[in-house]
């Protein structure tokens, strides 16, 4: 007979800490990106440029681009972002939410942009490309 695991008060109280604290976590970078917006799209589009990560033929077209998505980022629900990052998830152990919601933008949106020539690097290279330049602008 399997033994069956019941987590004493103290324990659940732990465990429902350390979700809550994530997910204040994520609604603080969330709400950030209002406040960044500008200057994060800037910052993450020179990058991805200047590391050779996307080749595009327009810089302005790609922080155009990043820029509406971070628009579109700051009020979607949860599980419109969820959705989005599902395929991205496992990259690193703790992702942040913005930068994972960033790099699939990238790898299966702006890849198919009429300014975008290739999009190159794994999807590592590129996610902690954009996360450096989100950790710089955003809480959490």
């Amino acid at each position: 007979m399997a033994k069956v695991f019941r987590p004493s008060n103290r324990e659940s109280k732990i465990l429902s800490q350390i979700e809550s604290s994530k997910e204040r976590t994520r609604r603080i970078a969330l709400m950030g990106i209002k406040d960044h917006i500008e200057t994060l799209s800037n910052a993450i589009a020179m990058k991805l440029v200047e590391n050779k990560l996307v080749e595009t033929s327009s810089k302005n077209g790609l922080e155009e681009q990043i820029l509406k998505c971070l628009e579109r980022l700051s009020h979607a629900e949860d599980f419109d972002i969820d959705y989005q990052n599902a395929a991205f998830r496992n990259i690193v152990p703790n992702p942040h939410v913005v930068s994972l919601y960033l790099t699939a933008f990238v790898i299966e949106q702006v890849v198919n942009h009429k300014d975008t020539v290739d999009v190159y690097g794994s999807d590592e290279e590129i996610y902690h490309c954009i996360n450096r330049q989100v950790s710089k602008h955003l809480p959490g």
